[in-house]
């Protein structure tokens, strides 16, 4: 016993010793550090990329989904406690019944600081956007560095046409340009949308998330994947992965969860697609099997190297 007592007091005085001549001024912390034996990552080293960085969780206001899904039950999760909750970095937040407000996107985002990279609203739920909620999304990168790119959800309408024509989508570009980074602009394209003629618009798109509106199609979601790499091979591309069956308004079976989460791993692997999006924060707390099981998958497999 004396000798374990003796041994902690030391550990505990080296530690003491390293941070207290580390705290000198002018000696770096990691030169007192190193003088003293404490080990370090070699200088100029990055931390390998995990799986779990390339996880996002789509979201909306919390209880957005509450009313006309079927949902067992009223959900109170916010996006931020979404992310927390299933363990993911990433979050995009689309604007949905006309939350947040326009003046209190500023306030909507300090939440979101402790994720790695945020996606904001463009064009919101159902394709909805006007000009001065796009001017003051825009303005969101200058306070929030998280803020890596913007989000059209809902963009395509039966036909093929879009919620911003391709001139429109043009001259959004140039505002997606400053002087230390190009800000990215992403898509939502729907299975059920690749035939129709939406190439003139993908042009001045940088990443497209793939969706199964109905899950029943999931079985046909690798030919569909093929189908989009055959008609955007150069953009990036992520998939995206519904915690609810939306289309059915009902839960989602586990086995096709399963099946998207394995062949988004197969592929994110293979460096196919980007990404993972899981959908969304008005589910994660209602304890449905779907959510569940993909939040303990998260845990399995996150922290794997790319």
């Amino acid at each position: 016993m004396a000798v374990l007592q003796r041994r902690h007091f030391l550990q505990a005085g080296m530690g003491a010793l390293v941070w207290s001549v580390a705290g000198r001024p002018g000696l770096p912390k990691r030169t007192a550090a190193l003088a003293l034996g404490a080990e370090f990552p070699p200088m100029g080293s990055e931390p390998k990329e995990k799986l779990r960085d390339r996880f996002w969780i789509f979201t909306v206001y919390a209880g957005g989904d509450n009313q006309g899904w079927g949902l067992p039950r009223p959900s109170r999760m916010t996006p931020a406690e979404a992310a927390f909750y299933l363990g993911v970095p990433n979050l995009l937040f689309i604007r949905s019944d006309e939350q947040p407000p326009l003046d209190q996107f500023e306030q909507w985002a300090i939440p979101f600081r402790p994720l790695k990279r945020v996606v904001w609203s463009l064009v919101g739920s159902g394709g909805k956007t006007a000009q001065e909620e796009r001017r003051r999304a825009l303005e969101l990168p200058k306070r929030f560095p998280n803020i890596v790119g913007f989000i059209m959800d809902d963009f395509f309408r039966s036909d093929g046409s879009g919620a911003l024509s391709p001139t429109e989508l043009q001259e959004l570009q140039k505002h997606l340009k400053t002087s230390d980074r190009k800000l990215d602009l992403y898509v939502v394209l729907y299975t059920h949308q690749l035939h129709l003629p939406v190439q003139k618009y993908l042009e001045f798109c940088d990443k497209i998330t793939l969706w199964t509106w109905h899950s029943k199609d999931l079985v046909e979601l690798q030919r569909n994947f093929e189908r989009l790499e055959k008609l955007a091979p150069r953009h990036g591309k992520l998939l995206g992965c519904y915690l609810w069956d939306y289309g059915a308004k009902a839960p989602m079976p586990l086995d096709r969860m399963i099946r998207q989460c394995q062949l988004g791993l197969q592929w994110l692997k293979a460096g196919r697609v980007e990404g993972m999006i899981f959908l969304g924060n008005t589910t994660c707390d209602l304890e449905l099997e779907s959510v569940e099981w993909t939040r303990t998958w998260i845990a399995e497999v996150g922290d794997q190297p790319l």
